[in-house]
């Protein structure tokens, strides 16, 4: 059922609609534009966001003991738009691909391998009795449907979206499912493109003592000759009760029936390991991300320390992992709104430093080359740069800056290279407004194997204002997304166009 929260008089009344999860409600209609719904909306959580634990973790925490309220907007119906253009290269027209309502915001994004015309993302969505939505087209992303998926028998729903098609068009989405004091990730599939989902089903526990499964992120073999065709990875940081952590990734091979969960590495308070991500190339090995920072900054968290991006990487399908090796140190934004691991300039919102990866699994110049992207605090803004190893891993480049000249902020950036080995990059950018504050979705490539980046492409048609994300610039994330369909790009963001929450925007660059 919608969690609808009435703002009146000051005091918080939380209101179940008795409709399913995306039906509007007339009491919500008649909050709608008053003085009291915009002191509402603006509202900054008051929780306490200095915490290693993924930012959806802590929002659903708090909507569980009735700390946080949860806006909800009326939107117009939008039409559905074709998600093309022409003459190349050109950026598509956006659509909204979430229902609209209340927030939603981190927002993965894939594509079937073998229907292009099937698109699924994803958000921790909070018209979600489980904070946890999908969105799934059937029509190369003109129009979506909408799914809230369920949750494990005695569980609660903690957000955290992860999406994947296997090489028989089923689709898989995973999230983090809090049950007593520790969490497991679950995961549902479909056979019909997201008309219908399995009953949910358990699949990475974590490894004892670190029982507390955060920030997963899912990754499918799809390439058809892999000697791992369909095995299904998921990475994962894990938690002890003293905030130790782990990288760990689980993996099946039988289409989600088992499980193995394999750690990584491991890290000892206050050194945090934390926000990995997955690729896999095309001869099955496996590849996986994560960021390393020290919670000894000047406010007892990783904000304003240097961080390390860190690699490993598995030859044997997720059996066993090689040593860690780092790829590039990042400085992290300071502290300044009580966030552990760096606040967004201007503003309430946490910011992340999740290390995409991919691998050029064509036959081109620079095939089976490995990108990573990150961002990197220069003192007064953020800044995205990509590393690249033409080595397996073993050893990476210089990180080449993507928007050169920018001037103000970028962050929570993305990278996933084409079936022709083309480097995509997307991030969210600042640069088109003066004071700082409003962003647009970006993107650029890269053709000459990371050494450098074609010039920005604004995706987005309308600028956000983070002080709309539906937490009064308290929460939009920690993560983007994007996907090569063909030779477009699609990026997928929190927009705030609505001017009341934060919404899943699908946009594109057609090269």
């Amino acid at each position: 059922m919608i969690i609808a929260a009435l703002a009146l008089t000051g005091l918080m009344q939380f209101q179940a609609a008795p409709a399913n999860d995306f039906q509007m409600t007339t009491a919500l209609q008649q909050i709608a534009g008053t003085s009291n719904y915009a002191r509402y909306v603006n509202y900054a959580p008051r929780i306490n966001m200095r915490s290693p634990v993924s930012g959806s973790v802590l929002i659903a925490q708090a909507i569980r003991a009735g700390k946080l309220r949860i806006p909800y907007a009326i939107r117009p119906q939008v039409s559905p738009d074709n998600l093309n253009c022409s003459p190349v290269p050109c950026t598509t027209p956006n659509v909204q691909a979430s229902n609209g309502g209340s927030p939603a915001n981190e927002t993965p994004i894939t594509v079937d391998p073998n229907n292009s015309m099937h698109l699924l993302s994803g958000a921790n969505d909070y018209n979600c009795s489980a904070v946890e939505g999908f969105y799934a087209s059937s029509n190369g992303g003109s129009t979506w449907n909408h799914t809230c998926m369920n949750v494990l028998s005695g569980a609660s729903g903690d957000g955290d979206p992860g999406v994947g098609y296997d090489t028989n068009h089923v689709a898989y989405i995973t999230a983090i499912d809090a049950i007593g004091s520790g969490s497991v990730i679950a995961f549902e599939k479909s056979t019909n493109n997201g008309t219908t989902w399995s009953a949910p089903a358990q699949a990475v526990v974590g490894i004892s003592p670190w029982t507390f499964v955060d920030k997963p992120w899912t990754q499918i073999d799809d390439t058809p000759t892999s000697p791992g065709k369909d095995d299904i990875y998921i990475s994962t940081t894990e938690f002890d009760p003293s905030s130790n952590s782990i990288i760990a990734v689980g993996h099946s091979t039988d289409h989600g029936s088992t499980w193995h969960n394999v750690k990584v590495d491991s890290a000892v308070y206050p050194v945090v390991d934390q926000f990995s991500d997955l690729a896999i190339g095309k001869d099955g090995t496996v590849y996986v991300t994560w960021m390393r920072c020290s919670a000894t900054g000047p406010t007892g968290d990783c904000g304003g320390t240097t961080s390390m991006i860190m690699f490993a990487k598995s030859t044997n399908g997720g059996v066993s992992w090689s040593a860690p090796v780092l790829i590039a140190k990042a400085p992290l934004a300071p502290d300044s709104c009580g966030a552990f691991y760096g606040c967004l300039p201007n503003t309430s919102e946490r910011v992340s430093n999740v290390p995409a990866v991919d691998v050029d699994r064509s036959s081109g110049n620079f095939a089976n080359r490995l990108y990573t992207i990150m961002y990197k605090w220069n003192g007064t803004r953020l800044i995205v740069y990509v590393s690249h190893s033409g080595s397996g891993g073993s050893s990476w480049s210089t990180p080449v800056r993507v928007a050169p000249g920018a001037p103000n902020d970028e962050f929570f950036p993305w990278l996933t290279t084409s079936s022709t080995g083309t480097v995509g990059a997307t991030w969210l950018d600042r640069r088109l407004d003066p004071s700082n504050i409003n962003y647009d979705a970006f993107a650029s490539t890269s053709a000459n194997g990371g050494v450098s980046f074609a010039a920005g492409a604004r995706l987005s048609t309308v600028s956000s204002n983070p002080f709309n994300d539906g937490f009064g610039s308290g929460f939009m994330g920690d993560y983007t997304g994007d996907i090569w369909r063909g030779n477009t790009l699609f990026g997928s963001w929190t927009d705030t166009r609505s001017g009341t929450t934060g919404q899943d925007e699908i946009g594109g660059l057609k090269i």
